[in-house]
This record gives structure tokens, C-alpha cells and sequence, in this order.
């Protein structure tokens, strides 16, 4: 297009100016084009807030303040791009969020699920097959009978394997009116049509009972058993009615079950502290947090306090394993200088440190609507590693995690009781005060499906960008 030139068309001569042009130009600018560059714009707003108001807090910061205060906003598409940007190379623990999937996390609500866990007893069992680990209350599943150990054979009448190889599983496995086979643990075949939930209530336990003598052979007290999933503020009246079971029933030993408990929040973490820890450990510290240089002089401890229900244990038998993290690390840690602890299963997986949760906007008006659950003008939640944490004895958790007494897979071929490997050998260790033998490694070997070769499904409760956290709410003499 020529601008500033005439041109004839009629006896009337037209001129088109630049200005005029511009306008024109303007008046039709794409929406889109428009919509993204005022995302920008707040996404560079929020890296200016981020490095300002709430990156001092991070645990590396003398360690990468150089770094990343040479960063140019522009340069970053997104504020969740721009943080992780700016983490130390061996942070793999930090994390951020939007304002719904922390509300959601919270609030231990599940969107579009079927309320359950699958998992493959591969390490030890050499097991592919695709198995329930767990289910919560309330999943499409459960009015099918569908228990933990059942086998997933068939998705639409394809093998499951065929799915995975292909990478079509997880595609196959959520949609709707899904045709479903399984396997039972006594070998029967169950077919169901399901769908996913749009939502989903799970709480913080999933299972809390007395293991009377009757239960177990040679059993002459009873034994408190509490499948403790996540650590959730929101449910801390699931810990004190398990604990209130516990008391009734005089409990001395107790098996806490936190295989699959990759942490959360340290109010939750406190109360089991102190419904577990002895007497003589009241008002003792169990937890010190070690911050960064500039902020050393907000390092801080966390003591016991015992409540009403307390219990006064002879033993205590933790199960673990690499998905036992954070705040679970934590109880195990703090509780180790004042009461007997036996770990039980595998290997934990290592977080030695936690974070504050730092809310956008965060100003004390903010944090005051916050504390008073409003949660409405929220935007986003920054958790970078913040502390690092150590017991009484100032004694870490290893970076490599908690290596146990006595090493046990998980067993995938029972339900949660008396007959599943890893609470089976707690009770034979409080009956005959030894372990019994491994199970038979290739007892439940099998190859699920029809293809050739093994797969690989991916964990989902260790990929989720949840797992291994350690909130603690940002104290106020902190808030900048």
C-alpha cells in the first residue's frame, strides 16, 4: 500500500493520510492480540512482585541473588516460567500455584477422578500388572466392590498394556461410560461401565480401627492402626477422632501408615506430634527451622503439646516409603528423640526443609480476609523452600530419606489389614519381637494383557507437582 500518495478514481481526488491510516489500524486491532499482551504485561508485573516482595524469602538467596537479579522480565512468557527460573540448581522441591489449584488442594477435592490410586508392584514383586493401591469413599468404583490389589485387565475390551504402550492409557482410562474389567484378588473377572467424577470430597485419613487380640494370633493388647494419607489443616478432626478411638481403647503401640503420605501442613504435622509424643516430651521442642542469612534472625522452633487424647506408647511402627515425604519425614524426625520408632517398608524420599506459604495479593489486609477464609481475591501462591529443619538433636532428615529397620515392599496383592505384608509384620514384630521373612518375590508374578514386553506406568502421586510439600502459614512478623 502507498501512504501520502494521490491517486484518481473519479473526478474526486482522495488522499490517504499515514494518520489516518493508523487510526484505521488501531480501530481494528485483533482482540486475541490485545487479550495476550495485557497477560503479559501482568505476568511481568507479578516477576517484578515475585522478585521484590516475595523471592528474599527463598532459603538460596544469597546463593542466586546475583543470578537472577540480571533476569529481564520480557524475557519470560509467564510468572510460572520466570520462577522457576530463578531456583537454586539442587531445589527440587519448590513450587508455585494458581489461587484454584491451591484452594482445591486444600480443600482435598478431587476434579474429574475416580477417586482411586494405580500402581504396579514391579520393584522386589517384579509385578506390571496395573493395580489399585488405594480408593477413597465415595468413588464410582466402590458400588462395583472394587478393593485395593484388584487387577485393571481391560479398558473398552483392550488389554490395558496395549493402552499404555502406546501411550493412549490415561486418554482411555478417564473417559466417559468407559467400559472397565478387573481382576478380584481371588482371580474373578468383574466388567462395569464407570465415568470420573466431576468432584470429589477426600478426606485426610482413610482409615483409622483397633486391631483387637482376636485379630491376630498371638496378639494380647490391642493395636492402633492410622492410614494417614495427607496433611491437611482442613481435616485436623480426622487426626482427633482416630486418636480419641485410640484412647478408648487403651492403646499402647500404634501402627501409623504413611506410605503414601507425601506431607503438607505443618498444623497438621503438630497435632499428630503431640497426640503421639510421651509425656515427658510436653512442651519440648521437636522441629528447629534454619532460614536464610538475611532472615537468621526469624529462625525458630516448633514443641509438643500434648492434648487430652494423647496417647502413652510403648512402640511406635511408622510404614514408609518413597512416597513418604515432607511432613511425614518431619513426625518421624521430631518424634525420634522421645519415643521408640520403628520404620517399617522402604526408603523415604528426602525433604529436609519446607516452605511458608506466601500469598498474591499479601498485603496484612490480604492475609487478615485470608485467615478468615476469604479467599476471594487471591491470585496466586508462591511455596519456594523457605527453612530447613532439624529435630531436639538437631539432627536432619537425610537427604536420601529414612533408610528402615526393616525393609518391606508394598504389598499390592491385599487389602489394608491384618494380612497385608507391611501391617502383618508390625504385629509379628509385637507378638514374637522379630520380622518375619520377606514374602515369596515371585509369587505374584504375572504379565497383565497380551503384549510382549513390560511398561512402565507413570506414578502419579510422585509426578503431582503436589507431592512433597511442607506448608507452614508465613508468620506476620515475616510479611514484608
Amino acid at each position: 500500500m502507498l501512504l501520502g500518495v494521490a491517486f484518481v478514481l473519479s473526478p474526486v481526488i482522495t488522499i490517504i493520510s499515514c494518520t489516518d491510516e493508523k487510526e484505521e489500524i488501531e480501530e481494528q486491532k485483533d482482540p486475541k492480540e490485545e487479550e495476550r499482551e495485557q497477560k503479559m504485561a501482568a505476568n511481568r508485573y507479578y516477576m517484578k512482585k515475585y522478585f521484590e516482595e516475595y523471592f528474599p524469602y527463598y532459603f538460596w538467596y544469597d546463593d542466586v541473588l546475583e543470578r537472577v537479579s540480571g533476569y529481564k522480565y520480557e524475557s519470560y512468557a509467564t510468572i510460572q516460567e520466570y520462577f522457576y527460573a530463578t531456583l537454586f540448581k539442587e531445589d527440587r522441591w519448590s513450587w508455585m500455584m494458581t489461587a484454584d489449584e491451591y484452594l482445591s488442594s486444600e480443600a482435598g477435592e478431587q476434579t474429574g477422578t475416580y477417586g482411586v490410586s494405580l500402581g504396579q508392584a514391579i520393584e522386589y514383586y517384579n509385578d506390571y500388572d496395573i493395580r489399585i493401591r488405594y480408593i477413597y469413599p465415595g468413588s464410582p468404583f466402590e458400588q462395583f466392590g472394587v478393593k485395593r490389589g484388584w487387577t485393571l485387565t481391560h479398558l473398552d475390551s483392550v488389554p490395558v498394556m496395549n493402552l499404555v504402550a502406546s501411550r493412549r492409557f490415561n486418554k482411555a482410562l478417564y473417559k466417559d461410560n468407559q467400559l472397565f474389567t478387573f481382576k478380584d484378588l481371588d482371580g474373578e473377572s468383574h466388567t462395569f461401565t464407570s465415568s470420573p467424577l466431576p468432584s470429589l470430597l477426600v478426606r485426610s485419613s482413610l482409615k483409622a480401627e483397633v486391631i483387637e487380640p482376636q485379630d491376630y494370633p498371638g496378639l494380647t493388647e490391642p493395636v492402633g492402626y492410622f492410614l494417614y494419607m495427607s496433611f491437611k489443616a482442613g481435616f485436623l478432626d480426622d487426626i482427633d477422632s482416630a486418636f480419641a478411638i485410640f484412647k478408648e481403647a487403651g492403646v499402647k503401640k500404634v501402627i501409623l501408615d504413611l506410605r503414601y503420605n507425601g506431607g503438607g501442613d505443618s498444623r497438621a504435622e503438630k497435632l499428630l506430634i503431640s497426640y503421639l509424643a510421651p509425656d515427658s516430651a510436653d512442651n519440648k521442642v521437636y522441629k528447629r527451622m534454619i532460614h536464610n542469612r538475611e532472615l537468621s534472625v526469624y529462625n525458630s522452633t516448633d514443641t509438643i503439646h500434648r492434648r487430652p487424647n494423647s496417647l502413652d506408647l510403648d512402640e511406635l511402627y511408622v510404614i514408609g516409603g518413597d512416597g513418604t515425604a515432607s511432613a511425614s519425614e518431619v513426625t518421624i524426625n521430631g518424634l525420634k528423640p522421645y519415643l521408640d520408632v520403628h520404620l517399617v517398608g522402604d526408603t523415604t524420599y528426602g525433604k529436609p526443609n519446607g516452605m511458608y506459604v506466601l500469598f498474591y495479593p499479601g498485603e496484612d489486609a490480604d492475609y487478615e480476609r485470608y485467615d478468615r477464609g476469604d479467599f476471594s481475591k487471591l491470585r496466586l501462591v508462591y511455596l519456594p523452600i523457605a527453612f530447613f529443619s532439624k529435630n531436639s538433636l538437631e539432627e536432619s532428615i537425610p537427604y536420601k530419606g529414612f533408610i528402615p529397620d526393616n525393609y518391606r515392599p508394598d504389598d499390592l496383592r491385599h487389602d489394608f489389614g491384618v494380612e497385608e505384608d507391611n501391617i502383618k509384620a508390625c504385629l509379628e514384630r509385637i507378638v514374637n519381637g522379630q520380622y518375619p521373612a520377606l514374602p515369596d518375590k515371585y509369587f505374584v508374578q504375572t504379565r497383565a494383557g497380551q503384549v510382549q514386553e513390560n511398561y512402565l506406568l507413570p506414578d502419579e502421586t510422585l509426578s503431582n507437582p503436589l507431592y512433597g510439600k511442607t506448608l507452614k502459614p508465613l508468620p506476620k512478623e515475616l510479611r514484608k
